[in-house]
């Protein structure tokens, strides 16, 4: 299989490093619009190099993975369901809500299947959680914690364009949670402040931030992040029932110190970044790609599942704007799947954890 890699930034190249390494592909080939930057990544990493994106989408690739900037997305994920390439992209599909809707209901107008990415739902903690939820181990679900916690703030430059820290990074909070619950957001309440560097607020965002999710079936769920967590990266999930809990990430690595006498847990040391932090998982999402794109399973992360966690990112910042209760009948929608679709708008019970 002939994959093409769409920006090789630092997601890009990582990517790159792990399609490379995947039984199922044959040949990566780069591009950039740094054409200088594709040909350096790919004399690194020993694969092929396009001259420009048209020239990749046109060199009779087999799949596309999309790793450019945010403002490339929508037009690139377009092209390649124009010309029929089953196509991986990264998260947010587009910047902007309308366009999201409307590449929903594109995507799920064509045959072409597309996979979003969000790792999370290939790691094994976060896999195990949804199986027992699904079995009933917990008993009946209440509350859920769920946690976004970056040891350090991505440079200044980057945050005018990043949505706000609920759209990019609480997103993936909001993703799981629909995963492992297999329920959906019914309201939220969210808030933000900043203590840290001021290109923060310049940029009419916040360094922490913190949502109660409800979902349509009662469960309360908190969602926290911040870009200042300097014990390590921070990313775990707390499920609590009525007949056990369950938690994702409570490992060694754990970011988090007893202050308990006596108490030696965790060994450490913990993760530095998220590329860390879920290393398995994107090797497991690549690979799950691989087998989307020859046919093999259907997508397990379609665009509507995307629009769903952006819908709650949405909904949070407008709650934090308006300090008040959002309702997530306010948040426009995509149309109703078509028949035959693959959406899976609707979580439904966990398969086993064999990511």
């Amino acid at each position: 299989m002939r994959i093409g890699l769409a920006g090789v930034g630092r997601i890009g190249a990582f990517h790159a490093s792990t399609l490379a390494g995947l039984d199922a592909v044959d040949d990566v080939i780069v591009a950039d619009l740094d054409s200088a930057l594709a040909e350096r990544v790919a004399t690194e990493q020993g694969l092929s190099a396009a001259s420009d994106i048209d020239t990749l989408l046109a060199s009779g690739i087999d799949a596309l993975v999309i790793a450019t900037a945010t403002t490339a997305h929508a037009p690139l994920l377009r092209q390649a369901l124009a010309a029929g390439i089953p196509t991986f992209c990264e998260k947010p599909v587009a910047a902007s809500l309308d366009e999201t809707i409307a590449l929903t209901e594109l995507a799920e107008s064509s045959d072409t299947p597309v996979h979003i990415g969000f790792q999370r739902r290939f790691d094994l903690g976060y896999l195990r959680a949804r199986d027992a939820v699904a079995a009933g181990d917990l008993g009946t679900i209440h509350a859920v914690r769920a946690l976004t916690h970056d040891q350090e703030p991505p440079h200044a430059a980057y945050i005018p364009t990043s949505g706000g820290i609920f759209r990019d990074c609480s997103v993936h909070d909001f993703d799981i949670v629909r995963f492992v619950t297999g329920r959906e957001v019914d309201s939220v309440y969210a808030t933000g402040e900043n203590k840290g560097a001021a290109f923060f607020a310049a940029a009419g965002d916040v360094d922490t931030g913190a949502a109660i999710l409800t979902l349509d079936d009662g469960t309360l769920v908190t969602a926290t992040s911040t870009r200042y967590s300097g014990g390590g990266h921070d990313v775990r999930m707390e499920v609590m029932g009525s007949a056990a809990n369950l938690a994702v990430g409570l490992d060694d690595s754990l970011a988090l110190r007893s202050a308990e006498e006596g108490v030696a847990f965790p060994a450490g040391p913990p993760h530095a970044s998220f590329m860390q932090r879920f290393l398995a998982a994107y090797r497991a999402e690549l690979t799950a790609f691989c087998d989307v794109a020859a046919g093999r399973i259907a997508s397990p992360c379609t665009v509507r599942d995307a629009l769903q966690a952006f819908r709650t990112a949405e909904a949070c910042e407008l709650s934090r704007a308006q300090r008040r209760l959002v309702s997530m009948r306010e948040i426009p929608n995509a149309s109703a799947a078509p028949a035959g679709s693959s959406s899976s708008s609707s979580p439904t019970p966990a398969t086993k954890a064999t990511a």
